[in-house]
C-alpha cells in the first residue's frame, strides 16, 4: 500500500501546484474522481470536495471529511532553474528519507492529498461515509479554507492530513496576522566618485515560519541589513535596491541589494560582515555567506543618505523571532514574527512582516508593535489575511479514540501536540463550531525550503493509523 501512495504522489508531483497555479492539479484530481464514479465539486475559487461512498456496514456512520490543501510553497536554490509553472518536481530517494532536486518536495501536502485518494481507491478497506475536502491557496494565508461556504460540505468529523510529524495527534494551532508595510522614498542623483556594487547574503537553510521559527536559523533579510549596518559605520551608503524572501511562511534564505558607495576596500567590509554573522550563527548556519562584487548596471539615482539608513534601521528594528514562549505548555511558541519579503516596488520599499500566536490579545499587541515601527519612520502599515486560532477541545471524542488506537497500534502513547504554525482547522472550526476535529502527518522535514524531505517509514504508520481510526467511527 506504501507503493500506492507513493505513486499518486509521484503524479501529484508532476504538476505544477504553486499556490494561486492550482486548476491542472484541481482538473487532474476531477477527473480521478469521475473515472472512479466519486461524484465531485468545486466552489467559485476552486476548492475540491470528492464523496466517497461508506463501505458495506457503515452506511449509517457520520461522515468523516478528510483534509487537505491542493497548493505547496515553491522554493529552489540558486542553481536551480527550475520553472514551476510547468515543470516536475524531481524526485530523488536517500534511504528510508525522499527530497527533491534542489526545489521544495511539495510532499506539505502533497502526502495528504495521496494518502486521502490511495485510501479512497481501496474497496476492501471498511471506512463510513467519506469526504475529500482539497483547499486552495493555503501557503499565502488560508484563503481557500476561508472561503468555503455553508453547506458545500457535510461532515462534523474532520481528519486533516497536513501536520507534519507522525506520532503527534494535533489538537490546536496558532493563528496569524499579515503587515504590508511601504516606505516612502526620497531619490537623488549618485555623486560622481560613486561605484555601484552588489551585496548577496546566501547559503542559509530557510525553513517554515511557524515550524523552525525557534530554531534559531538566520533571517537573509536581517543579516543583510547587519551587514549593511556594519558598513555604513564606516563608508557612506547610497541603497539603488534591495529584495529577499519569497512567502509569508517562510523563513527568507538570500536576500541582495545594490549599493552605491565611495571608491573604497568594500571587499573588506563585507569579509569581515561575513566573520562576525557566520560565528554567530556557526551551529544552525554553516553554510552562509555575503558576497561582494562590482555590478555593471546602469542607475541616474539612489536613495540619499537620510533614506538609505532610514531602510537599514527599520530592517534592524523590525522584530524576527520568538517573541513568547507558552506558559502552559512546556516547549511551545506561543507568539513569534517572520521577517518574511523586502523588496522595491514602485520607488518604494515594501515589506511583508507575518505575526503568529496562540493568544489573540498578543497577535494583536505584536502586529500593532510592527504598525507602530513603520508609522515612526513614516511608512504606511496595513495588517490583513487573519486567520484564527483553532481552541484545543480536550473532551473531544474523536481525540479519545484516537489516542486509544494509536497506543493498541503502536504500543506508545502519541503526543497531544499544538502547533505553532496554522492550520486550516482553526478557519473551518469557526465556520462550523460543533466541528470535531484532529490533525495528523507524515514526518517532514525543513518544509517550505528545498532542504524539504520527508520519512518514508511514516506514510505507513499514518497509513495503518488512518485506517484502524476509519474503521472505529463507526461505533
Amino acid at each position: 500500500m506504501i507503493n500506492d501512495i507513493l505513486n499518486n504522489f509521484k503524479k501529484i508531483s508532476q504538476i505544477p501546484r504553486c499556490s494561486g497555479n492550482e486548476a491542472a492539479i484541481c482538473q487532474w484530481l476531477s477527473d480521478w474522481a469521475k473515472n472512479n464514479d466519486f461524484a465531485v465539486k468545486t466552489d467559485k475559487v476552486q476548492n475540491l470536495l470528492i464523496k466517497i461512498p461508506a463501505t458495506p456496514g457503515y452506511e449509517n456512520a457520520p461522515i468523516v471529511v478528510l483534509q487537505g490543501h491542493l497548493d505547496m510553497v515553491c522554493e529552489q536554490t540558486p542553481d536551480a532553474h527550475h520553472d514551476f509553472t510547468k515543470d516536475p518536481i524531481k524526485l530523488i530517494y536517500e534511504g528510508d528519507w525522499l527530497r527533491a532536486d534542489k526545489t521544495t518536495l511539495g510532499a506539505d501536502n502533497g502526502i495528504g492529498i495521496a494518502i486521502a485518494i490511495t485510501l479512497a481507491q481501496q474497496k476492501d478497506i471498511p471506512h463510513p461515509p467519506l469526504e475529500l475536502l482539497f483547499t486552495v491557496d493555503e501557503e499565502t494565508g488560508l484563503h481557500g479554507a476561508a472561503a468555503l461556504a455553508p453547506g458545500f460540505f457535510d461532515g462534523r468529523i474532520l481528519i486533516n492530513i497536513d501536520s507534519e510529524q507522525e506520532g503527534y495527534l494535533t489538537v490546536g494551532c496558532a493563528g496569524g496576522f499579515n503587515t504590508d508595510i511601504y516606505l516612502p522614498i526620497t531619490w537623488t542623483k549618485v555623486p560622481s566618485n560613486y561605484q555601484l556594487m552588489k551585496i548577496n547574503a546566501g547559503g542559509m537553510s530557510g525553513g517554515h515560519s511557524g515550524v523552525d521559527i525557534n530554531a534559531e536559523k538566520a533571517n537573509a533579510i536581517k543579516v543583510l541589513a547587519q551587514t549593511l549596518h556594519l558598513i555604513r559605520q564606516q563608508i557612506d551608503i547610497r541603497l539603488v535596491d534591495i529584495n529577499g524572501g519569497t512567502a509569508h511562511n517562510a523563513i527568507p534564505r538570500d536576500a541582495e541589494t545594490k549599493i552605491f558607495v565611495p571608491q573604497n576596500e568594500l571587499e573588506k567590509m563585507v569579509l569581515a560582515a561575513e566573520k562576525t554573522l557566520k560565528a554567530e550563527y556557526q551551529n544552525t548556519e554553516p553554510n552562509l555567506f555575503i558576497k561582494v562584487e562590482a555590478s555593471d548596471e546602469t542607475f541616474s539615482q539612489a536613495m540619499n543618505s537620510e533614506n538609505s539608513d532610514k531602510v537599514i534601521d527599520f530592517l534592524m528594528a523590525l522584530p524576527h523571532g520568538v517573541a513568547a514562549m507558552s506558559t502552559d505548555i512546556e516547549g511551545l511558541v506561543e507568539t513569534s514574527n517572520n521577517l518574511a519579503i523586502v523588496s522595491l516596488e514602485a520607488g518604494q520599499i515594501k515589506i511583508l512582516s507575518s505575526q503568529r500566536s496562540s493568544v489573540e490579545s498578543r497577535l494583536e499587541t505584536l502586529t500593532e508593535r510592527v504598525e507602530a515601527l513603520a508609522r515612526l519612520v513614516g511608512g504606511k502599515a496595513n495588517s490583513g489575511n487573519r486567520y484564527p486560532a483553532w481552541q484545543p477541545n480536550m473532551a473531544s471524542s474523536l481525540l479519545a479514540k484516537s489516542r486509544h488506537i494509536y497506543e493498541n497500534l503502536f504500543d506508545k502513547k502519541p503526543i497531544i501536540d499544538i502547533l505553532h504554525a496554522g492550520l486550516e482547522c482553526g478557519i473551518i472550526g469557526k465556520k462550523v463550531p460543533d466541528m470535531d476535529m484532529i490533525s495528523i502527518g507524515t514526518t517532514i522535514k525543513y518544509a517550505h525550503s528545498p532542504d524539504e524531505k520527508i520519512h518514508v517509514g511514516s506514510i505507513g504508520k499514518v497509513w495503518y493509523f488512518l485506517v484502524a481510526l476509519l474503521k472505529e467511527l463507526n461505533k
